[in-house]
Order: structure tokens, then C-alpha cells, then sequence
């Protein structure tokens, strides 16, 4: 994970099981909305079958914005801007 004054700013999913990245991907959302304002780069690689069920159990249920940036296809951004 890394970290900016405090605030997760990435998590990198290389390595891990789907199942504990999910469960990762579930600890870091709820610790970073707890902060209000918050952009995480999630770090999948090229696994489409991560990223989908990424999408499906961890962001579909929730209302931030996310997408996977054109400039780099093996991560998800998760962002909440509350105005």
C-alpha cells in the first residue's frame, strides 16, 4: 500500500489470491471513505476477471466513480469527491 500523509493512495493486487484482494479491496474502500475525499489506485494488472468481480463485489453497491484509465489498462481508479 501506499500511503500519502496518512491517506492509502494504492494498493497493489499482484501476487494475491482473488479472494483476499477482494477482501483488500473491501478494508481499503471503507478505510478511505472514513477520510471523506479520496482517489485509490487499485493495481490489478491484466486480469479482466479481477477487475470484474472488483467492479461487481466491491463498487457496484457503492457511490463512488471509478474506471479504468485509458493511459493504463491493469488498474482501477476508485475516486469520492464530496462537494
Amino acid at each position: 500500500m501506499k500511503h500519502n500523509k496518512d491517506k492509502i493512495t494504492s494498493i497493489d493486487l499482484h501476487g494475491i489470491r482473488h479472494k483476499q484482494a477482494l477482501e483488500l479491496v473491501h478494508a481499503t474502500i471503507k478505510k478511505c471513505s472514513g477520510n471523506g475525499n479520496f482517489s485509490l489506485t487499485i493495481i490489478t494488472g491484466n486480469s479482466t476477471v479481477l477487475q470484474d468481480r472488483i467492479f461487481n463485489e466491491c463498487l457496484e453497491s457503492t457511490n463512488f466513480t471509478y474506471y479504468i484509465p485509458s493511459w493504463n489498462m491493469g488498474q482501477i481508479i476508485v475516486e469520492n469527491i464530496v462537494l
